[in-house]
């Protein structure tokens, strides 16, 4: 049966076209050209009018390219989405994707007059030979006029989203263009590491050889040296790869890095509500035919013990700078009285320097920080584990 979410409940939208497919991209998206948009819209209205919860805190449209949508469907999709939802009375915080190449004023006008006070732009590189690397369809000036739009438009917020680590790019090259893109003042930035994901092209190309991806040593110093650039500019860490003013923290994800529930909307989107996981089919066609079903069928489900949602609360947590309190994560993994086996952990791994104590909150060292994925890892339980944790 489908759980009904609560009031108040953050909601996802995924809208998966894009101009082009990027080859490092693991996110379900196909390229637009071609593919029946307004259809997307009717199934997406249907299946939250289905699912979608009523008065949601925050909302998110992802994708894919949200903003790669024309005008007349986007007006469709969020006056539909809020006649059902309310989220424009209720969400605090409301965030659109957007590429520069799809991104100009009109269509910024339009996005902040339909609801959205936040916009993510995905920039990637100022460097011309990595966004050809990286297949991009814009070059850097269209990336600088898109912050310039977004910040001029009239939002709140918004957060120009680079990328660290691509071949053959040095870490000065890299922080001379955050600087760069800095002087237009953006509120947020999100700095990720280049990751190769099985399964995308780019790791394919890896695989064969096609180039050398840059050492560990290489990636450090781009850690440090964009922190320091970030820091300086008055952009706080407040999670590993993100970087805000205060008050410009992107309070979706961070819901998300504190394993609270959401609800997901669109192919391939995911759902996390009352210890419930589900998701959507990763296919245009096969999750259209579960919404027109009039039942919005997940493609897979599964519900966590109390002890694998410990192991995630702390896997998620761990990456927010102020880190985990382990009585608020044994409220959110609804675990009882029993030994906490996550927080012997991380005693056993402030020893190592990897965790440090500081108030009632466990976070990352500076040791830590770059480890930040294998100290999170160490707090999953296989199934196995979890079950005997359970018993």
């Amino acid at each position: 049966m489908a759980l009904t979410p609560k009031q108040g409940t953050p909601l996802y939208v995924h809208l998966p076209f894009c101009v082009h497919k990027c080859p490092y991209c693991d996110f379900f998206s196909v390229e637009g050209a071609g593919q029946d948009q307004s259809a997307l819209v009717d199934v997406l209205l249907a299946e939250a009018e289905l699912r979608a919860p009523a008065s949601p805190t925050t909302v998110f449209f992802g994708g894919g390219t949200p903003s790669y949508l024309e005008g007349p469907l986007l007006e469709r999709l969020l006056n539909g989405l809020d006649d059902l939802t309310g989220f424009r009375k209720s969400a605090a915080e409301v965030t659109a994707e957007c590429n520069p190449e799809s991104l100009d004023t009109h269509k910024a006008y339009l996005l902040r007059e339909l609801g959205i006070n936040r916009l993510s732009v995905g920039v990637q590189s100022l460097e011309p030979s990595t966004l050809a690397f990286f297949e991009r369809p814009h070059d850097p000036e269209e990336a600088l006029a898109a912050l310039e739009v977004a910040r001029d438009g009239g939002f709140v917020s918004f957060s120009a989203d680079v990328i660290h680590g691509a071949p053959g790019e040095s870490a000065q090259v890299f922080t001379a263009h955050l600087r760069q893109l800095l002087a237009i003042n953006p509120p947020h930035v999100s700095a990720y590491g280049l990751t190769y994901e099985p399964g995308t092209p780019l790791h394919a190309r890896l695989e064969r050889g096609d180039f050398e991806p840059q050492d560990e040593d290489a990636e450090l110093e781009n850690l440090g040296r964009s922190e320091g650039v970030l820091t300086a500019a008055n952009l706080g860490r407040y999670e590993v790869s993100n970087f805000a003013a205060s008050g410009h923290e992107c309070a979706h994800n961070i819901n998300y890095w504190r394993n609270g529930p959401y609800v997901g909307l669109g192919p391939s989107a995911a759902s996390h509500i009352q210890g419930r996981r589900s998701g959507n089919a990763r296919s245009i066609a096969r999750w259209t035919d579960a919404v027109r079903s009039n039942q919005a069928k997940p493609a897979w489900d599964e519900t966590l013990s109390p002890a694998a949602r410990l192991g995630e609360t702390w896997w998620l947590g761990l990456r927010l700078t102020k880190g985990v309190d382990p009585h608020q994560a044994r409220q959110t993994a609804r675990w009882d009285t029993r030994a906490d086996p996550a927080e012997a952990l991380a005693v056993e791994l402030v020893t190592e320097d990897l965790l440090q104590l500081e108030g009632t909150h466990y976070s990352l060292t500076e040791r830590g920080r770059p480890l930040a994925d294998h100290v999170g890892r160490r707090f999953l339980l296989t199934p196995d584990e979890a079950q005997g944790a359970a018993g």
